[in-house]
Order: structure tokens, then C-alpha cells, then sequence
């Protein structure tokens, strides 16, 4: 265990992003830039674990996994979770104080703004003020996601967005909707992109591809099956690599533990899981190699003894059947927000259940990522920085003019996506 009272634990509180020490001023808590996060996951081959967290119990239950295991995590809330879940921008970082003070501190992690999309120029626009508001509240990291528009307004807007984000924060961009298997980026519309933005000045720390995850539950009855595809994968990572940017994977929940394993060989530095957490909270029945949700007679399965308590799961279903969602439908997560009172309201053992099995699997999933001890190394990396700036040192390699839309048009994804698939 890091002592907090240690002189490379004062130097990381000395070093945080200044918008965490205005923040928080003396509050001894390890909240640190994504920058310096991402780069002690590559300099220690390691993945780091990235939770969406659309309940408080989550939080909690990930700070305790990472405290026992000397690892890292980054705490995520994507903009559309914002609007149908109890956490938001504004409480999940007084949500991670409060919990790492119960711990004694010692526990360190990131917030990271997770799919924050931009679909037209008016979200654009919309994005300047928010993200500003968002940053002063204590985020430490932010995903610009304009996937849905073709390549060339994808380059665009996550240029003019990323410009806005302070350059001592963390910064992942994707190119390609994260839509399940089959649905793959190439190389080639991945080297526009994070050249273009380079030749510009930008440097992320991740780029999010579509290597066939899927968000959310893989209903194997109606015959969907994970299919990431590794290759493709570290095709796109290695050509990449030269503008100091590594692969971020979205879609982890239901993915077997022995393919995780083999994430990091991938090019993989950052592993989002989201689903998962959400069918802890609920006491779903899943897959114990996965976490894959299991689904019965076209209905998700809730287990007794998991969870929140059955009369409180028969009130969420009700609720759901008069909204119209599917008993195995993804919509199930809009019941976040107007359950949310009353599952933090539950019985301290039922709670405790509830953060105590999200620890365990947080715990595998560090294990899996290769990250445990990840905090010592990020010691040492901030310890080598003069100051609380964490910009990374990037060179620009490209000249502007050789991205253009005409050359953008000739990728192979020439069309902008339809649906929404950012959580």
C-alpha cells in the first residue's frame, strides 16, 4: 500500500492539474491528469482500467479495487449517461472525494469525459462553454467523439473541440462508431485522422477504433457474438504509434477474460468497460468469464442474492414495460436516473454487495490488464516533471496541406453513420 504521508504521494498532489487544485486546494486526494496516466500505462505495457460509472456504488467499489491492488483507474461518465443516470458531471467528483476520504486516500485515478459527441456544427458551438463548466468541476481527461459524421467533419470538429481542451489534460479521439463485429476501421482512415490532427498542433493520448466490440449486452439468442478483431487492431496501433498515440477499447463487457489477456500485445492502452458495472448494480444474472448479461426467454435474469433487492428490481421492470423497453433491450439503462434515490436509499448490506462484487471484477480486470502496481510507476513519472503541467512532448510531423476533404473523401468510409452508439 502507498503511504499517503510518503514523499512521492505529496509530489503527485503537488503535481495534479491546476484545475484539481483549485478544485479541491489541500484535500489530499490522488486525482491526476489523464496525460500522466496514459503515459505510465505505455511505459509499463499495462492497460489501464476505464469504468463508466452511472451509479455512485461504482465508484466506490473501483477506488476500492484499485487501492488494494496499487493500480490506477479512470472514472468515466460519457455526455449521453449525463442526461439518464443519477451521476453527472457536476457530482461524480465530490462522489470520488467523499469515497477515497473514506479510504484515507491513497487510492489514484482520473475523470475522464467519455464520448463526448459532436454531431453538427451547432454541438460544436454548444461544446465551448460545457466542456469549460465540466473541466472546472475536476475532469481530468476528455474523449471528443464526432464518429458519426464522415471523415472529413470527424477531423474537423475533433480539431476545433480539442483546441479548447487545456493540453496538460488527457485527450482520446475516434475515428470509426463503435458498432459491433464486422464494423472495422482501416489504417488508412486512422493515419488521416490522427495525422491531420497532429499537422495541427493536437495530440491525443488514445485513438477509439471500431474493431467490432459492441456497448452493451451481446444477445447470443438473436445471434450476436463478440468479435474483436485483434489484427486489425494492432495494424492500426502500430501505424499510429509514431504520433504517440495508442488504442483505447471501447466495448469490453462480454469479452472473455483469456481474449482480454492479450489486449495489451494489441497496442491496447486503456480498456473501457461500461455494462458490466450497470448488471452488477442491478444483480443480473452473467456470464462468470465474461460478464456478459445472460438473457432467458427474451428477459434479463435477476438473481436474488445480487444486487439491488428483488422488490426494487419488480418496481424497475414495471417501470420499463409502461416506457415500452424491451425486458432485454439496452434502454435499460435510462431506469439510472429515476432509481437512483432510491438505490443509494437501499440497506447498507445491500450496498455493500453491490461494491464489494464490482471490486472483485474491477480487481480481475486490473489483473487481466497487466496494471496492478501501475500507481508506483505513475509516481515516478510525475516525480520526473518539473511542474503540474503534464503536455506531453510531441513533434509535428505533417504539413496541413496534406489533409484535405478532398483526400478525406477518398477513405473508405465516405458516408456519415446512423444511430447513435456512444455508450
Amino acid at each position: 500500500m502507498i503511504k499517503v504521508e510518503g514523499a512521492g504521494y505529496r509530489e503527485v498532489l503537488r503535481k495534479r492539474p491546476l484545475n484539481v487544485q483549485a478544485l479541491y486546494g489541500e484535500e489530499p486526494v490522488a486525482l491526476v491528469s489523464g496525460r500522466d496516466i496514459a503515459e505510465a500505462a505505455k511505459k509499463s505495457g499495462s492497460i489501464v482500467l476505464a469504468a463508466n460509472v452511472r451509479n455512485p456504488l461504482t465508484v466506490k467499489g473501483l477506488l476500492k479495487a484499485a487501492k488494494k491492488t496499487r493500480a490506477v483507474v479512470l472514472l468515466e461518465l460519457a455526455k449521453s449517461e449525463s442526461t439518464y443516470c443519477g451521476c453527472t458531471f457536476d457530482n461524480v467528483p465530490d462522489y470520488a472525494l467523499r469515497y477515497s476520504a473514506e479510504m484515507g486516500h491513497g487510492v489514484f485515478f482520473g475523470l475522464h469525459v467519455d464520448h463526448y459527441g459532436i454531431k453538427s456544427r451547432e454541438d460544436l458551438l454548444k461544446s465551448i462553454s460545457h466542456l469549460r463548466k465540466i473541466i472546472e468541476r475536476g475532469w481530468t481527461s476528455v474523449a471528443v467523439d464526432a464518429s458519426h459524421n464522415p471523415d472529413w467533419e470527424n477531423f474537423c470538429f475533433t480539431r476545433d473541440v480539442a483546441m479548447h481542451v487545456p493540453p496538460y489534460l488527457g485527450l482520446e479521439a475516434e475515428v470509426g462508431e463503435i458498432k459491433g463485429k464486422g464494423e472495422l476501421s482501416t489504417v488508412d482512415e486512422a493515419l488521416f485522422f490522427v495525422g491531420g490532427l497532429n499537422a495541427w498542433g493536437v495530440f491525443p493520448d488514445y485513438l477509439a477504433i471500431s474493431n467490432g466490440s459492441l456497448h452493451g449486452t451481446y444477445d447470443k439468442a438473436a445471434g450476436v457474438e463478440e468479435g474483436i478483431d485483434l489484427k486489425r487492431t494492432l495494424e492500426i496501433a502500430e501505424a499510429i504509434r509514431p504520433y504517440g498515440v495508442s488504442i483505447a477499447q471501447h466495448g469490453i463487457s462480454g469479452t472473455p477474460f483469456d481474449k482480454v489477456g492479450h489486449f495489451a500485445g494489441a497496442g491496447i492502452s486503456k480498456g473501457n468497460v461500461g455494462t458490466l458495472w450497470q448488471n452488477i448494480v442491478l444483480g443480473l444474472k452473467m456470464e462468470p468469464e465474461t460478464g456478459n448479461a445472460v438473457i432467458e426467454g427474451d428477459s434479463f435474469v435477476k438473481e436474488k442474492d445480487r444486487g439491488i433487492s428483488e422488490a426494487l428490481w419488480r418496481e424497475i421492470v414495471a417501470w420499463a414495460d409502461d416506457q415500452g423497453i424491451s425486458r432485454k433491450g439496452g434502454d435499460y439503462k435510462k431506469a439510472n436516473k429515476p432509481f437512483h434515490d432510491q438505490i443509494m436509499a437501499l440497506p447498507e448490506p445491500v450496498q455493500e454487495r453491490i461494491v464489494a462484487e464490482t471490486e472483485e471484477w474491477a480487481t480481475r480486470y486490473i489483473r487481466s490488464f497487466k496494471a496492478e502496481g501501475l500507481a508506483e510507476v505513475l509516481i515516478e513519472t510525475m516525480s520526473r516533471r518539473a511542474d503540474e503541467n503534464a503536455a506531453p512532448e510531441r513533434t509535428i510531423l505533417n504539413a496541413r496541406s496534406e489533409f484535405t476533404r478532398e483526400k478525406a473523401l477518398g477513405l473508405s468510409r465516405k458516408e456519415g453513420r446512423k444511430g447513435d452508439f456512444s455508450d
